[in-house]
């Protein structure tokens, strides 16, 4: 079990105590599913138009050419690229520089991914397999739509967050959690009750590509796979179509 200290550091300071110690205990648990439906939003998939394509291709490129100089994962360190939750055990590490993430909130650079994606090696070193992109919380779908077209790409919020009150940590673990993202409460009303904090969005908008995919359904994935992406474990969200 990592400590409390741990755990903060691994994250630089970035994000509330309370919050890392929820993420942890979400990231590391686990037990069924079901309730993850509740705890993310997904945009709806719009028919394709003429240059859908071809933008969403140029993305792909760019995200290429800007993941190119940070095949080791060292250098990617080097240029300002900080590991969230480094200390976790995770099917992807977030390489996130926290400056693309704030000019990402006013304008869009696909030069500039806001996280370099990597996968743990066995020698305890980092492969490169993606990149994220983000956007601000009160973004709409069109203004995603003007970034990567949504007939290519499903950007995602994590939404719904109940942090667990000061004693019940473990109520993130078990086959039925309670808080977390794999939580049964969902609304602010069913939190408050139970004592915890309420925060209906983390992090903002995110969308991840996985350039190096010969696939093209997989460049754009979320579905979970045996490549190592960083998916949601196959499942639906109410009223969207995940295929």
């Amino acid at each position: 079990m990592l400590s409390q200290v741990s755990l903060v550091r691994g994250a630089s300071l970035r994000t509330p105590v309370a919050l890392l110690i929820g993420l942890f205990f979400t990231l590391t648990a686990s037990g069924d599913m079901g309730h993850m439906a509740g705890h993310m939003y997904l945009t709806s998939l719009r028919p394709l138009q003429p240059g859908d394509q071809q933008k969403a291709n140029a993305v792909v490129a760019a995200a290429r050419t800007a993941m190119a100089p940070y095949q080791d994962y060292r250098k990617a360190l080097a240029d300002g690229y900080e590991i969230f939750l480094p200390n976790v055990p995770q099917p992807i590490y977030h390489f996130t520089k926290y400056e693309y993430g704030r000019e990402a909130h006013t304008h869009f650079d696909p030069l500039k991914p806001t996280s370099l994606l990597y996968k743990k090696t066995a020698d305890g070193g980092y492969r490169l397999v993606g990149a994220m992109y983000t956007d601000r919380v009160l973004a709409t779908e069109d203004e995603l739509n003007e970034r990567i077209p949504l007939s290519i790409a499903r950007w995602h919020q994590h939404i719904n967050f109940c942090e667990a009150p000061i004693g019940q940590k473990a109520a993130y673990f078990g086959p039925d959690p309670k808080f977390g993202l794999k939580g049964s409460i969902t609304t602010r009303e069913a939190c408050e009750a139970a004592g915890g904090r309420f925060i209906p969005h983390l992090f903002g908008w995110m969308v991840h590509v996985y350039p190096y995919e010969k696939d093209p359904k997989k460049i754009w994935s979320i579905d979970d796979d045996n490549q190592g992406h960083d998916n949601m474990d196959n499942m639906s969200m109410p009223g969207m179509n995940m295929k």
